[in-house]
């Protein structure tokens, strides 16, 4: 599924690198991470729970009022070497409000671990969350991901996990659906990036093996969608996902109007915005707006 894109390094730049092509991506992130400051001030919340040994597997548990609630997983983007979950507990308001348990757990960055640590961090994110949701209000049966640039590739991956190879007590289908918002789903053109590879130091057989399009398709639903306003090459990998996994697993893949890289997680934490919207739908929560 995977194919040469035959461009220059420069090109590619312009392509991928959000924050150039976004003039003021950085007032974007100042505003999430004092959003998320507030939430967590205000919110009920429990921060930095371990899920693993390594000072960076930490999550943040933000429950619902609403008993046996849908659980939503939130994976942060950055590039996988960027960011961190302090800067998008943002997201987690609206939805609390609305009866889901949100859970944004962190994982390490490259360089300082190879971009193959990372996927396997987040199983064992996952694999908490089964263990422990109902102790906080939230139905294990109903985890559902929604992932950001760098973490719908993560999502991507997750949900075609074998979780009963992970441990024998999980489920067979331990996620039931995922939201994948302005992913990247071949990471081929990410390697011609100059801008990553000091970082993420990709080799042809580390695009191949943690390229989604190159994996079987999953079996839980995967909602793929992108900003309008995004690059060419982005887009392009949110309709590679359908190409690669079928309608069925596919059934939605689109465009957001009038959003770019940022503001697209703005229309995530909107409760009358599309992707929110679309988030519900997975969570299925009780009611869902005209916009469906």
């Amino acid at each position: 599924m995977s194919r040469q894109i035959r461009q220059s390094p420069a090109w590619f730049d312009q392509q991928y690198d959000n924050r150039v092509r976004v003039a003021d991506s950085a007032v974007f992130l100042d505003r999430w991470a004092r959003a998320s400051q507030l939430v967590r001030e205000q919110a009920r919340c429990l921060l930095d729970i371990p899920y693993g040994e390594a000072v960076t597997e930490r999550l943040d548990v933000f429950p619902s009022d609403v008993p046996n609630a849908p659980v939503m997983v939130f994976l942060h983007g950055g590039y996988w070497r960027a960011l961190d979950k302090s800067d998008c507990s943002f997201v987690a308001s609206s939805f609390t409000d609305e009866g889901a348990m949100v859970v944004i757990p962190n994982y390490s960055l490259c360089p300082d671990v190879g971009m193959e640590r990372i996927p396997l961090q987040l199983v064992q994110a996952l694999a908490w969350v089964w263990r422990h949701a109902a102790e906080h209000g939230g139905d294990p049966m109903r985890v559902v991901l929604v992932g950001h640039s760098a973490g719908a590739h993560l999502a991507s991956m997750l949900n075609c996990c074998d979780w009963k190879a992970v441990a024998p007590d999980l489920p067979h289908h331990l996620v039931k659906g995922v939201l994948a918002i302005s992913g990247v789903y071949d990471l081929g053109p990410i390697r011609q990036a100059p801008f990553l590879q000091n970082d993420l130091k990709l080799d042809a057989d580390t695009v191949r093996r943690l390229s989604p399009v190159q994996f079987p398709a999953p079996e839980a639903p995967v909602y793929a969608i992108v900003g309008e306003q995004e690059s060419e090459e982005f887009r392009r990998q949110n309709r590679l996902i359908r190409q690669a996994w079928g309608r069925r697993v596919v059934p939605i893949c689109e465009e957001i109007k009038g959003c770019n890289h940022f503001d697209i997680l703005h229309d995530l934490a909107d409760p009358q915005s599309r992707s929110h919207q679309l988030a519900r739908r997975l969570l299925e929560l009780r009611w869902y707006s005209a916009l469906l």
